[in-house]
C-alpha cells in the first residue's frame, strides 16, 4: 500500500505545501511558520537516520506519491523507547488506510531493525481518526494529559498511547 523512503531535499515544496493546509496542520503541535527557502535549506541539511531519530518519507507503492511522512525519535538505548510522530498531507489518501499501514510498517522497522521495546506517542483527545488508528495497530492508552495542547485559543487534552514488542496487530 504504501513505501517509506528517506526524506530527499526535493521534497522540501512538497512539505512547504502540505504546512500551509489547516486541515494538515489542525492537530499538529508545529514551530512558527518557515519559508519554502527555509524549509529548502532545513532538509538539505537533515541528518542521517540513526538509532536516536529515523524519519522517512511515506510514498504510495502503486504510483510513489509521496503522501506523507512519519519518525521515531529521542530513542535510546537505555529505555528502547521511542517516540513516534506520523501524518498524511495529501488529502486524497487519508481515510483510506494509509496512516495505518503507516504506522503499522514504522513499528515493525522500530521493533526489528532499531530494536525497540516500546514506542509511544501523544495524540490530541479529540482527535478520533487517529486514535482508531493507533488502536488498530495495537496502541493502548496509558494516560492523559490535561489541557496539553492549544489551538485557535482552546486547550485540549492529550492521550499518552504505547505499543509495546509483541503487541503490533
Amino acid at each position: 500500500m504504501e513505501t517509506l523512503r528517506p526524506i530527499e531535499p526535493e521534497d522540501a515544496d512538497t512539505y512547504w505545501r502540505w504546512h500551509r493546509d489547516p486541515a494538515v496542520t489542525r492537530w499538529l503541535a508545529h514551530d512558527y511558520d518557515e519559508s519554502l527557502a527555509q524549509i529548502r535549506n532545513r532538509f538539505t541539511e537533515r541528518p542521517v537516520n540513526s538509532y536516536s531519530s529515523a524519519v522517512f518519507a511515506v510514498e504510495t507503492l502503486a504510483d510513489r506519491t509521496l503522501i506523507g511522512t512519519v519518525a521515531l525519535r529521542d530513542a535510546t538505548p537505555e529505555t528502547a523507547l521511542a517516540e513516534l510522530d506520523v501524518y498524511l498531507g495529501e488529502e486524497r489518501y487519508r481515510g483510506h488506510g494509509y496512516g495505518t499501514d503507516t504506522v503499522r510498517t514504522i513499528c515493525r522497522y522500530g521493533f526489528d531493525t532499531m530494536r525497540l521495546h516500546s514506542i509511544r506517542l501523544w495524540v490530541v483527545a479529540d482527535n478520533d481518526a487517529a486514535i482508531r488508528s493507533y488502536q488498530k495497530v495495537g496502541f493502548r492508552t496509558d494516560g492523559r494529559g490535561r489541557d496539553a495542547f492549544r489551538r485557535d485559543g482552546c486547550w485540549y487534552d492529550t492521550v499518552l498511547m504505547s505499543l509495546l514488542e509483541g503487541e503490533l496487530t
